[in-house]
């Protein structure tokens, strides 16, 4: 038997503050850093009374050594919740220790705090490293692990959890998204309790099903109000997350990367990296929250330029053609398309060699020649003679079987020797991590940007990855992933201006890790105005609206069948970034005409909508609404200059007076201008049912006058109005 001291190192608290958060951990120099704190701001100096383990009576019928939890907990030794990694050496080294522990500040300053641990295990031959650091202003803490193996011999880990988080015993329950494919940002709501809860997707990349993020509340959490912590990781592959009750009433949060047998194989000298896992707490509710997670998302976001310039509107020909588009009418939509404002013209799929349906041609990126046998060329100067830019819709990532590249090299997909090929939408994926076929690809699609002005491609991916097996028969889902965003940064590399949106599917694709290379999700494939309420509700929790793809569809929606009015449609989509998906050559005078209006609309409200923080709210009587807030944003926003408020009614009124909708978010001090939005040429109706001289003097001119104070406690009137509808208003302080 080996006699082995158990820890004893003095203790060291460590701790992180941002604006509204911090977070204390006990070091101790030979084992891994106990978890204190993780919560609203402490002040500065601020630290445990003594030691974790000094303020904890050992229970009965426990071992004699008490593990509490830490920053990177283990298995085999005596801690029997979710570790942090799960691996061995042909069954051996199955259990790990911290054995030490050294610590590192890369940055300790009011705007930025890293802390970089070093784990190591002695026994296991194994060392982790493990940064965090919080952002001052966003209250974002970012956690990343890096496992490498020391040994001389090869280590199979199953998991490496990307971070461990401490949350406090009174938290109650968790809101996170299910859905499927044309519905995705499903909201689910479960009880925390001592069951362990937990989700995982296995398909490859984000997935519509299974959202790689959620957040817990406290009792009494509203939108606006209490404690809720938020985390999402950043990683366009498999993933796990569990929540786990431990036996001194905390919980425990863990994030990171699913592995597929064999991915995680390190052989002496290698690393593992896991993702990042984004994580936030805010005392003002679920909208606090969503505000330190687009901050985080804007400060990561990499675009052309340095800086966003204005969100384009954009038309994508999809819903109008499918796969016919042939020069003569996709140069009059385009024709179309600019007398209603369109500013990006963007042709989706159909245009390349042999593709007239979804059964055909996914790799031969050239144009088709029965459809534009001079090339894209006449096409693309048509559209930016009409003072429009020009996107294109690829999908790299995927070959149909019947395509010139699968006939030259069907080695190039994923595959299982002995299992079939199975197809989804009648197409495979490609083995990207294979260089030759990254470099066909990269070849093929920076041909057309260098040899056209194309500022923009809409990057598909629209199937799960089954069977993901490489050349060598392993694993490759996490290969997959990092060969696709190493192909996008490629290719951003060489086109700089080039923006690049993740679609996939609709929103089978959406994280904090895609986005370091992306600038625009589309959010999902439905377009039904109603169906997208509750989608980009959902969405907007994490990502801000500016690369939150929205469009006014046709009617009745391809997707649902169902329809809704011109300004419904325009006012739900004027939340993000607005684009339209319909064929413009067939609208009505009237409907083009008020089309072009609620794009006007658009183009005059786009700085307050893409600049500022986002509230979202839930009225009485079944009205939801969001208020964009630009100027001056500190603390709760309440110093923010001015706001957009668009109000919808999904449903028919229940109440025989429409309730008034509170405005939190706004200065008790201030007064302001309050003013309705409305497409040029628009008439309210009237008459008594409808109207009242309130709502005739926020549609004068100069609007009207009121008060904060009585905004915030009493509440903005409402018009009646039927179910479907929209009420957009400004409100500027003076």
């Amino acid at each position: 038997m080996t006699d082995v001291s158990l820890p004893s190192a003095p203790a060291q608290f460590l701790a992180l503050h941002g604006r509204n958060s911090s977070l204390v951990i006990e070091h101790h120099a030979d084992e891994a850093p106990l978890w204190r704190y993780w919560g609203p701001r402490l002040p500065q100096g601020t630290q445990p009374e003594s030691p974790l383990r000094d303020s904890r009576p050992l229970p009965s019928f426990m071992l004699d050594f008490d593990q509490p939890l830490s920053v990177a907990p283990s298995f085999g030794v005596g801690w029997f919740g979710q570790s942090a990694l799960l691996a061995h050496r042909d069954g051996r080294d199955f259990a790990q220790a911290w054995t030490a522990c050294s610590f590192e500040w890369l940055q300790q300053d009011s705007a930025q705090q890293t802390l970089r641990l070093t784990l190591t295990d002695a026994v296991a031959r194994l060392r982790l490293v493990l940064t965090l650091s919080l952002d001052g202003a966003s209250d974002v803490l970012i956690m990343q692990s890096a496992l490498h193996n020391d040994g001389d011999t090869a280590l199979d880990v199953q998991w490496l959890a990307a971070g461990t988080l401490r949350l406090p015993p009174h938290c109650e329950r968790v809101r996170s998204f299910a859905g499927q494919h044309v519905h995705e940002f499903l909201p689910q709501d479960d009880a925390l309790s001592r069951s362990l809860w937990r989700k995982e997707s296995r398909r490859g990349r984000t997935s519509h099903d299974c959202f790689p993020g959620a957040v817990v509340t406290t009792p009494g959490t509203t939108l606006d109000a209490g404690l809720a912590f938020g985390a999402h990781l950043a990683w366009s592959g498999n993933h796990a997350q569990t929540i786990e009750w431990l036996h001194d009433g905390i919980y425990q949060w863990q994030m990171g990367e699913w592995l597929a047998p064999g991915e995680g194989r390190l052989a002496p000298g290698q690393t593992l990296h896991s993702p990042e896992l984004v994580a936030t707490c805010s005392s003002q509710g679920l909208n606090g929250v969503a505000a330190n997670f687009h901050a985080e998302l804007r400060r990561r976001l990499n675009w052309p330029g340095g800086a966003m310039r204005p969100r384009p509107v954009h038309l994508n020909t999809w819903e109008g053609f499918y796969f016919d588009v042939h020069p003569g009418p996709v140069k009059e939509l385009a024709s179309a398309a600019a007398a209603i404002g369109i500013e990006r013209f963007v042709l989706d799929d159909g245009w390349f060699h042999g593709r007239h349906h979804d059964r055909a041609a996914l790799g031969d990126w050239w144009p088709d020649e029965s459809k534009f046998p001079n090339g894209l060329g006449d096409l693309i100067a048509h559209v930016n003679g009409l003072g429009m830019t020009f996107g294109l819709w690829v999908e790299p990532e995927m070959v149909n079987p019947d395509s010139e590249l699968f006939r030259a090299h069907p080695d190039w997909a994923l595959q299982v020797a002995g299992r079939p090929l199975l197809t989804a939408r009648n197409q495979l994926v490609l083995d990207i991590s294979r260089p030759e076929v990254s470099d066909y690809l990269f070849e093929k699609i920076s041909a057309l940007l260098a040899a056209h002005p194309i500022d923009y491609l809409k990057w598909d991916h629209n199937r799960d990855l089954a069977p993901a097996g490489l050349a060598d028969g392993q694993a490759g889902y996490r290969a997959q992933v990092h060969a696709a965003w190493a192909l996008m940064a490629r290719l951003r590399a060489a086109h700089p201006q080039v923006e690049i949106e993740s679609c996939s599917g609709g929103g089978g694709r959406i994280d904090f890790g895609v986005l370091r290379h992306t600038h625009r999700v589309w959010t999902s494939d439905c377009i039904d105005a109603l169906s997208r309420v509750e989608i980009q509700r959902g969405f907007l929790q994490f990502f801000p609206p500016e690369i939150m793809g929205a469009h006014v569809g046709t009617a009745p929606a391809h997707t649902t069948g169902r329809t809704q009015n011109m300004a419904f449609r325009a006012a739900v989509a004027l939340s993000g970034h607005l684009g339209v998906e319909l064929d413009a050559r067939h609208l009505s005078e009237a409907d083009a005409a008020e089309l072009r209006g609620w794009i006007a609309v658009y183009k005059r409200l786009r700085d307050r909508l893409h600049q500022g923080r986002v509230w979202l709210g839930e009225g009485q009587d079944g009205l939801v609404w969001q208020v964009h807030g630009t100027g001056d944003l500190e603390g709760d926003g309440a110093s923010a200059s001015q706001f957009v408020l668009i109000a919808l009614r999904p449903r028919p009124s229940s109440l025989r007076y429409s309730p008034p909708l509170r405005l939190p978010m706004l200065d008790a001090g201030a007064r302001y201008r309050v003013r309705e939005i409305l497409p040029e040429g628009t008439v309210r109706p009237q008459g008594r049912h409808h109207t009242a001289p309130f709502f005739e003097a926020i549609n004068a001119p100069d609007g009207m006058i009121l008060d904060g104070a009585w905004l915030i406690h009493q509440g903005l009137p409402t018009p009646r109005a039927h179910a479907e509808t929209a009420w957009i208003l400004t409100l500027d302080r003076i």
